[in-house]
């Protein structure tokens, strides 16, 4: 479904209006979800997310990733999910122009990978070092030489992991209210989505 929302663009503040698609999916294993797009025709601005059809509360799944053979595991990410690798202290937190993904362990950590080939593009010796040994260290992980755990922490519960050794938990008020949120995108009636 395609619709005409009457709000300006958190970007441009355009107010031609913004542009939703809402399409009603079921993701195996992990049930129906409407993924909501808002696009603004003005300036391009698009933000994308993955809404479950039940209520969610906030949560955390991890997994430990000792084998080669966890990175086809899928992996649903909410614009609001915070990403962990705990034993390389690298955190992926949502920002502002966060949006919601499918992918799989192997496509996450390629996403880690491009932002530290990018900090290492512009950076002094000490941090480029500091990358390459980070680099060499997720291809480990990958080739499955060495073990991390992958952490998703999400403060409206739409994340998940997808494999029978992930672990799931509530996350407590406390901690859902330390993690970004993510961006702040225009708010619709639910019947929009109908």
């Amino acid at each position: 479904m395609e619709s005409t929302i009457e709000q300006p663009c958190p970007v441009c503040h355009s107010t031609s209006g913004l542009t939703m698609i809402a399409h009603t999916t079921e993701i195996p294993y992990f049930g129906e979800h409407t993924q909501l797009t808002v696009v603004c025709d003005a300036c391009g601005w698009k933000h994308t997310d993955f809404i479950p059809a039940e209520g969610r509360k906030p949560g955390s799944w991890s997994l430990q990733i000792d084998s080669a053979e966890y990175m086809s595991t899928r992996i649903v990410r909410s614009g609001s999910c915070t990403v962990r690798l705990v034993e390389l202290d690298l955190e992926a937190s949502p920002g502002g122009a966060s949006t919601g993904y499918v992918s799989n362990i192997e496509g996450v950590l390629m996403r880690f990978e491009d932002v530290i080939r990018t900090l290492q593009r512009d950076s002094e010796d000490e941090i480029v070092e500091k990358c390459a040994e980070l680099l060499i260290e997720l291809e480990r992980v990958r080739s499955g030489a060495s073990s991390l755990e992958m952490q998703l922490l999400d403060p409206f519960g739409h994340s998940q992991i997808l494999h029978e050794n992930a672990v799931s938990r509530e996350l407590s008020e406390e901690e859902a209210s330390l993690l970004d949120s993510g961006p702040m995108v225009p708010v619709f009636d639910s019947s929009e989505l109908s």
